[in-house]
């Protein structure tokens, strides 16, 4: 039931009927069902891997809830009784306790994804190692799992929960069938955003009520992403496939167009997906965080990663980036560093060291392959280098007197940043890793733009000029809509006090584009974050 299909609206529409006659305090209920249907609507079998990540949840959250509640009761009612020592031993022990549950749920929860994710990979590679080594007889053990779809959304989504009540942030969930919800709420379970519990279940439990706004806003959304994956992400999917399949018949300029439309692809197919997850979960009244901020607009890379897939982003910076970074053995290296090296290495290192760690957890997130791993590590390098080198930039501002607020500088820096992120898709869409570096040769091989303008490539993806109208108009449409969001106009809020017959023909015309504009082929359909 894909979020492009007549089944799923189909079945969205009975939903929201179902969902706002029920009774309030019923509708999360139908909510639960409605996704579980969903989802067992992909494969019944994968949907064990999500009953099981809940129950490991659920448990592990009361445990840890359950010592801490036992350990305050104790201290209260020992207060009198107990040395400060003693209280200092017994919240170390208790907290070693909560360590321990959280540790086993973390390592069950996440050991599930690494299994199904990345068994594959290793196996493979060892098959490879003994190959090297002269052992022919050597046979691949990848057994045929299902890899569940969207598990590394709702894993990331469980794990935060658990995290956060071992922390402290808020009690756990009694109910089991909510933090069920929680996790599985349909439109979001295959491709995120990535939700925190504190800021989604509220929403999800609650039954909210019906507002005409909402289900105005969310078709508005559903319409705008169904436009950016039909119009724009499966051409451009036809294009990139077809140059990057065969890229050693091309030179530089056909390559180069490849990689900048595999950005139009992503950033669609991606952006797509994530608008209309949020226009569905709006219909019903939830408001589900944002994942992308123009990214393109981006004037460095770092800045690039907290535009782009962004509940991402600020997952691995809670979770890992300052857990990382702040811990005892970062103070002490950051102190070493600030003894050897100065103030600005000692506070600078342990941040680039944490950035390393981010984007090597970022690459292995991406997938079970060393072009995703070398992709991390390149965005973490670049972002690592550009702390340390700070004070270089400093001092060549200084000597060149350039104006770093000029808005010439900030193109530069936009464009700059285009052009680094687009290397970097030479390692998340290739192949392989020995692919990636032959395309990044083939960038600077046989540079004619005549294959790309004698007809020749658009004649074998069988493009028409209705196709490249599409995109063109696609592309600076995309633009258009990007330079007004940046300037932080709500198109939909302006849109909405213009005259009805002015709102109602800008609708009709976004909703006629997809039928009119879009493009269906036997190789399109499906989301690429899907399969995460």
């Amino acid at each position: 039931m894909s979020l492009t299909s007549t089944v799923f609206y189909a079945f969205l529409i009975a939903g929201l009927l179902v969902y706002y006659i029920l009774p309030a305090k019923f509708r999360w209920v139908w909510l639960l069902i409605m996704s579980y249907v969903y989802y067992w609507g992909y494969n019944v079998k994968s949907s064990l891997y999500m009953v099981f990540d809940t129950v490991i949840i659920y448990f592990a959250a009361m445990l840890i809830w359950k010592i801490n509640d036992s350990s305050k009761k104790y201290l209260a009612q020992n207060k009198e009784i107990l040395t400060k020592d003693e209280k200092k031993k017994y919240k170390e022990k208790t907290k070693k306790k909560k360590r321990l549950v959280l540790a086993g749920g973390l390592v069950l929860t996440f050991g599930l994804l690494a299994v199904l994710k990345y068994s594959k990979f290793f196996l493979i590679n060892f098959e490879s190692f003994f190959v090297s080594i002269g052992v022919t007889n050597a046979h691949s053990l990848a057994c045929k799992m299902i890899m569940a779809m969207g598990l590394s959304f709702y894993t990331f989504q469980s794990a935060s929960y658990l995290i956060d009540v071992y922390m402290g942030k808020y009690d756990y969930e009694k109910n089991i069938f909510k933090l069920g919800l929680f996790i599985s709420f349909f439109p979001q379970i295959l491709e995120g955003p990535i939700g925190r519990y504190d800021r989604l279940a509220p929403q999800l439990f609650k039954g909210n009520k019906f507002e005409l706004k909402n289900i105005q806003y969310g078709f508005q959304r559903v319409i705008w992403g169904l436009a950016k994956k039909f119009i724009l992400a499966d051409r451009a999917y036809v294009f990139v496939e077809a140059v990057f399949g065969k890229y050693y018949e091309y030179g530089g300029f056909v390559t180069i167009a490849a990689v900048l439309m595999y950005s139009v692809e992503l950033y669609c197919d991606f952006s797509g997906g994530i608008d209309i997850v949020i226009g569905v979960a709006q219909m019903f009244g939830i408001k589900m965080d944002e994942n992308f901020r123009q990214p393109f607009f981006s004037k460095s890379i770092s800045e690039f990663w907290r535009r782009w897939h962004i509940t991402l982003g600020t997952w691995m910076k809670d979770y890992v980036f300052y857990p990382f970074s702040l811990s005892k053995k970062m103070m002490k290296f950051s102190k070493l560093m600030k003894k050897h090296l100065g103030t600005f290495a000692g506070k600078t290192l342990p941040i680039c060291l944490a950035d390393l760690l981010i984007f090597f957890l970022v690459g292995v997130w991406h997938g079970a392959a060393w072009k995703f791993i070398v992709y991390g590590m390149y965005n973490g390098i670049i972002i690592a280098a550009s702390s340390l080198l700070e004070p270089v930039y400093e001092k060549m501002f200084k000597v060149t007197h350039i104006n770093k607020n000029a808005k010439w500088y900030r193109v530069f820096q936009i464009i700059r940043t285009f052009i680094l992120v687009n290397i970097g898709w030479f390692f998340d869409d290739a192949a392989n890793l020995k692919e990636s570096f032959d395309l990044i040769k083939n960038v600077f091989v046989n540079f004619s733009i005549k294959p790309l303008f004698d007809g020749s490539v658009i004649a074998m993806m069988e493009f028409s000029s209705m196709d490249m109208l599409a995109i063109a108009v696609g592309i600076a449409a995309l633009f258009i809509v990007g330079v007004i969001n940046e300037k932080g106009i709500d198109i939909r809020k302006s849109l909405a006090k213009k005259p009805l017959i002015l709102r109602w023909a800008v609708y009709l015309m976004l909703v006629m584009s997809i039928p009119v504009l879009g493009y269906v082929s036997a190789e399109t359909g499906g989301f690429l974050y899907a399969q995460f």
